[in-house]
């Protein structure tokens, strides 16, 4: 008839460690690249802006 003794304080510190892991993956989904990905990515801007540069036609003045 008798429920199962739960120790209320190893409850709360498990369901902390639960929420802060929650909300690193969370950070970790909106915020983490590798050094590689960001390298990639800031190479590829950069060839995009040279070809758009290379197409552009000066007036002269």
């Amino acid at each position: 008839m008798s429920g199962d003794v739960v120790n209320l304080r190893q409850f709360r510190k498990q369901k902390a460690r639960s929420d802060k892991e929650r909300q690193a993956d969370q950070n970790r989904i909106a915020h983490g690249r590798t050094k590689a990905e960001k390298t990639l990515t800031r190479a590829l801007n950069e060839k995009a802006e040279k070809t758009l540069d290379q197409g552009r036609i000066e007036k002269p003045e």
